[in-house]
């Protein structure tokens, strides 16, 4: 068993606790509070000064996929032009886990990351909640898969318009979309109707069985759109169809807010520390997050990473603080939002009994302060990063 003691525990389930305790059994949380029973016999972690929370969670990225410092050679995020639709595409499939922005993610504390596809095509392929700690994928997985991506606006034009391909415009877009749910929802329907009957099942098509956690609402589409109009054909289908949904980066969301707050769709905003590099950006403020969540929308905020280095995931939540975002919904949207907006909650994101044992402690408060540092960062229990200079 594994004590941290003394430190200001941020527990993301209630109130802070100066000089509270974190007591970790193997790979889970067994509790955390002023006091907890600890046996004679714990490894005891002084924390003294330092901030104890959370292991941080990244809602959106794509490491792993496109790799730190590489080429075309660990370019695997988009399987395009052949196909838009490929919702059979696992991420699972091309995540490398030696990818060595995980190790500079973890010396940052964050130890939760949402991997999925790019925006190249209308339906992407399934993406993963994964641990950033890890030599096998299979050993990393916290849930998979975990929404399937979709994508609206400029990327997708541009992609299949080079090409002289459909879809080339948004009707295009949105019309392939509805498609292929359409049809998803038939084979779900003839699947159902089966009942196990395997003389009844519909013929095998892999797309549509990727495609029925999302019918069945057990996974989100999640939703990449950057522009108001977008994000809006993207709640309509969503609508029409009864599905589960994210907004992903939600750039001009701030402009829509009042309505947006009508759907009650959860928004993960980002990435921020970017230059405004194409024509849906040129709205682009870090006021976002705020006016977001000002109108009870339920936030996080993505790195994109690498379009923003996974290992800034605490900065870019901190230059949402600057825009005028309070810091507890900062924290949160990088802790316990990110982790309910994915479907991963009952794992991460939260210093509660039960939970994986993902713990980092910080000298200093890395939203807040530039000159912060990592002391320590635990995930399943096991110290995978320690600052010695500070530890």
């Amino acid at each position: 068993m594994i004590l941290i003691k003394n430190g200001l525990v941020k527990t993301m389930a209630g109130q802070d606790i100066p000089n509270g305790q974190v007591l970790l059994d193997g790979d889970k949380i067994v509790a955390a509070g002023k006091e907890v029973n600890a046996p004679a016999d714990a490894q005891v972690i002084d924390a003294t000064g330092c901030l104890v929370t959370p292991g941080l969670v990244e809602a959106h990225c794509h490491t792993g996929l496109r790799e730190d410092g590489i080429k075309i050679e660990g370019e695997d995020v988009n399987e395009y032009p052949q196909d838009p639709i490929g919702p059979q595409v696992r991420v699972i499939d091309a995540i490398n886990p030696m990818d060595r922005a995980f190790e500079e993610a973890i010396a940052y504390g964050v130890t939760t990351a949402t991997v999925t596809t790019g925006s190249r095509n209308v339906m992407g392929g399934q993406g993963a909640a994964i641990k950033t700690y890890g030599k096998r994928i299979d050993n990393m997985i916290i849930k998979f898969p975990v929404c399937v991506k979709t994508a609206f606006g400029e990327n997708t034009k541009a992609t299949y318009g080079a090409v002289h391909k459909s879809p080339c415009s948004r009707l295009g877009i949105a019309a392939l979309l509805r498609e292929t749910l359409f049809k998803a929802r038939e084979y779900q329907q003839a699947v159902d109707a089966a009942n196990g009957d395997k003389s009844k099942m519909p013929k095998f098509d892999m797309k549509m069985e990727a495609l029925l956690p999302v019918m069945r609402r057990e996974i989100p589409l999640k939703c990449h759109a950057h522009r108001a109009d977008d994000i809006f054909t993207a709640i309509r289908i969503c609508n029409e169809f009864n599905l589960k949904m994210t907004m992903e980066h939600c750039t001009e969301g701030y402009l829509v807010a009042d309505e947006l707050a009508k759907e009650g769709k959860p928004a993960i905003v980002g990435p921020g520390l970017t230059s405004r590099s194409k024509v849906e950006l040129r709205n682009s403020t870090w006021k976002n997050a705020k006016i977001l969540s000002d109108a009870g929308i339920k936030i996080a905020i993505m790195t994109d990473a690498p379009v923003v280095p996974l290992k800034y995931l605490a900065l870019s939540a901190g230059q949402a603080i600057g825009a005028g975002l309070d810091e507890e919904t900062a924290w949160k949207a990088i802790t316990i939002n990110a982790a309910e907006i994915v479907g991963i909650a009952d794992r991460v994101g939260s210093l509660e009994a039960g939970k994986d044992a993902d713990v980092v402690i910080f000298k200093g408060n890395p939203v807040l302060e530039m000159n912060s540092h990592t002391v320590m960062t635990i995930i399943n229990g096991q110290i995978v990063y320690k600052n010695e200079e500070l530890a």
